[in-house]
């Protein structure tokens, strides 16, 4: 493909998987926004909760005076309080949903394109309509109020559903698929979010996902995984550099995803829709270092096209 990547996307970068240390709200969270802003490869960035507001407030103009799209996570929020959304009992799943509208709340002083959340954990395959019908429920409470408040429009993000990972309801594409037409039919600012990095864990290939998610595909994550290998620290749902030996996306992998994000239309010349690195540092890997192998990857597989 001629020209570079930025002529059909934005290109973002998870800014607490990159700098995982500012993961759970604290730590150099203005240094490394700083770092991200500065680097004119990104046109957006992805945060999750500041806990002290004025570094928060530092880092959300140091965003618009970049001009930065900015997306927010909420993921880590569930994750680290192990909330769960579609939770068969009520104050279990009225306490996720509480704690995503207290989120909402910080994602609107970023003026974040969107905010992304996770369905809970996987019940098995007797609850599993019935939590979907929960978690749908959940989901419609967090776009009306998004829509009343005039808030930042809901994500959902689709993980694996597998004991080595995140394993959670949703899940295969084609279920995350249901889950968005219903609620796409009273909340049309809803979408879906789909990753490179799960499809390995999904056992489902990018044509199958991205063709399944077409319809309701609102922003895109890039990385690797690892499940091969029981004994490596990224097993799993873990975001290691692209093209290691024990993972499974590199540049090969990384073209194929691009190729059917064109043929679906989400990446297009002039379109500048996201397309954002999910990429952590292991071991004695410096952000930096893992950062830079992401640049070349995408740079790589836009060239392979």
């Amino acid at each position: 493909m001629e020209g570079r990547p930025q002529d059909a996307m934005t290109v973002g970068l998870i800014h607490f998987m990159a700098y995982p240390e500012t993961m759970k709200g604290e730590g150099p969270v203005v240094e490394t926004v700083r770092a991200i802003c500065e680097d004119d490869y990104f046109g957006a960035i992805e945060v999750t909760t500041v806990t002290d507001a004025a570094a928060r407030k530092e880092a959300i103009e140091m965003t618009r005076r970049a001009g930065m799209k900015v997306g927010f996570g909420a993921q880590p929020i569930l994750l680290g309080a192990k909330l769960n959304l579609n939770a068969t009992d009520f104050r279990t799943r009225r306490a996720a949903v509480d704690r995503v509208l207290s989120a909402m709340e910080e994602a609107n002083e970023w003026e974040a394109e969107g905010l992304a959340v996770l369905s809970g954990v996987d019940p098995g395959e007797e609850d599993r309509e019935k939590e979907k019908g929960y978690l749908t429920a959940s989901i419609k409470e967090l776009c009306e109020h998004a829509r009343g408040h005039r808030m930042p429009p809901v994500l959902l993000e689709t993980f694996d559903r597998v004991g080595f990972g995140k394993n959670c309801l949703i899940g295969p594409t084609i279920e995350a698929a249901e889950v968005a037409a219903n609620v796409m039919t009273y909340y049309p600012t809803f979408g879906l979010m789909l990753d490179l990095s799960h499809l390995p864990l999904l056992e489902e290939t990018p044509e199958e996902a991205l063709k399944t998610a077409a319809s309701y595909l609102k922003h895109v994550h890039i990385g690797n995984c690892v499940k091969r290998d029981a004994g490596h620290p990224a097993y799993g749902d873990n975001h290691p550099m692209f093209g290691i030996p024990e993972g499974e996306n590199g540049v090969e992998e990384l073209a194929e995803f691009l190729r059917v994000l064109i043929e679906i239309g989400y990446v297009a010349p002039g379109k500048n829709s996201i397309v954002s690195f999910e990429v952590k540092p292991y071991g004695d890997q410096s952000s930096e270092e893992v950062i830079a192998n992401a640049k070349e990857a995408l740079d790589a597989a836009w060239k392979a096209l």
